[in-house]
């Protein structure tokens, strides 16, 4: 779910964001996202980071700088220090609003602001960068051919990324002004570095330099063969779910992995407390996992409910078992997805059906097939989804020995 917001900055004009929250449950964390030097908010890997975060139960904010975008402000009068103090009013207004944020990310001369701007910024205990410079001076080889005119006149007129914008000789001296070196060495936060190898614009020198300079705990990952905007939906996606699965180390969650129960070898244990209302905790042979109601329910829809996870084993079973034939038999199955649904229906108005009175369990299964399949394999692709284990197990008898367990 994503929500459209605006805010003041100190100077009462208004910028614009938009909130990523988790499509399902309360969010366990708020984070902030920045764009890069005249980029916006709808930067496309922004987008896929955001979704990917809160996909995780993290929500992101996502904002134009001022002058930006659809932000009010005059991009010509700011400066770096007026992106530091953009982030610090981001943090309040989610202080205000919904919660401060505990994590921090920044892409480009956004991640050299973040760094910036998290001694300012109390509720940060994390704190990432992709594809940044070590010093915000770092942008000033963009301006090198306009450099000694705007020393000169007091500004010009530069084309960035094919876009005209007017810097002014005050953007070069706060820009000379900074050290985010002594940012970075007393940042007192867990730090996650990103970079490729091969982006042309920033050198993977410069994401060296941040961790070098940074103390413990941090941490690098390589983004392969990635561009500096991460324009591929694969590479943009990945550095959100690795943000996320980094981040959560370093989050208070009230989910600790003390409430799981332990693992048990080719069995799924499950534990819960009555305090919790629905709220399960599963150990599914050394996979955690969460088992929830709706709120509608009195639950707090925290995880999937019980009625999901079989709706969950049918369709993984099915998408399984098609790709498994289709390699067997070697046909151009590029890929199956299964949407399943469980509804209690009255057993009359099922055809079907040998039962003719009171309530059944019904499962309406649909099945997308990708690839360039002829007519008789996408009909024996569909007999085959009838013969999934979890489809046979659901049609066949099934005996349920319950014991309590004095250990």
């Amino acid at each position: 779910m994503i929500e459209s917001i605006h805010f003041e900055n100190r100077n009462h004009e208004s910028l614009a964001g938009v909130i990523h929250f988790p499509d399902a449950g309360a969010p366990h964390a708020f984070a902030i996202f920045a764009h890069c030097f005249t980029c916006t908010k709808n930067l496309k890997a922004g987008v896929n980071i955001a979704n990917a975060m809160a996909a995780s139960g993290i929500a992101v904010l996502r904002f134009d700088f001022t002058g930006l975008g659809e932000s009010e402000g005059d991009f010509s009068e700011t400066h770096f220090s007026s992106n530091i103090e953009d982030l610090i009013d981001a943090a309040q207004y989610l202080e205000r609003e919904h919660e401060a944020p505990a994590i921090l990310v920044g892409h480009s001369l956004g991640g050299t602001a973040v760094l910036a701007a998290a001694r300012d910024i109390p509720s940060s205990v994390a704190v990432a960068t992709i594809g940044s410079p070590a010093n915000a001076a770092h942008i000033l080889h963009m301006l090198e051919e306009n450099l000694d005119h705007i020393r000169e006149q007091g500004e010009a007129e530069v084309d960035l990324g094919g876009r005209p914008f007017r810097i002014k000789k005050t953007f070069i001296d706060d820009i000379n002004s900074q050290s985010v070196q002594e940012c970075i060495a007393g940042l007192r936060k867990a730090l996650l570095v990103m970079h490729s190898p091969l982006d042309a614009t920033v050198s993977i020198d410069e994401a060296a330099n941040i961790f070098t300079t940074a103390k413990h705990p941090k941490s690098f990952v390589s983004l392969d063969d990635a561009d500096h905007l991460l324009s591929r939906q694969r590479d943009s996606r990945y550095a959100g779910q690795v943000l996320a699965a980094w981040a959560n180390r370093y989050l208070d969650l009230p989910e600790t992995q003390q409430d799981y129960p332990p693992h048990r070898s080719k069995a799924v244990v499950v534990s819960a407390r009555k305090q919790d209302q629905f709220l399960s905790y599963i150990n599914a042979d050394g996979h955690p996992l969460l088992a929830d109601e709706p709120a509608s329910y009195g639950g707090t829809d925290k995880g999937p409910s019980p009625y999901d996870y079989l709706s969950a084993a049918l369709g993984t079973c099915t998408a399984m078992t098609l790709n498994m034939y289709a390699r067997r038999k070697k046909i151009p199955l590029d890929g199956v997805t299964v949407a399943t649904r469980h509804n209690k229906i009255h057993a009359e108005d099922c055809e079907d059906c040998s039962s003719k009175a009171g309530k059944i369990d019904q499962f309406d299964r649909a099945i997308q097939l990708q690839g360039d399949l002829s007519d008789e394999q996408r009909r024996k692709l569909l007999d085959i989804a009838d013969r999934c284990p979890v489809h046979k197990t659901l049609h066949n008898e099934v005996d349920i020995k319950t014991r309590l367990d004095d250990q």
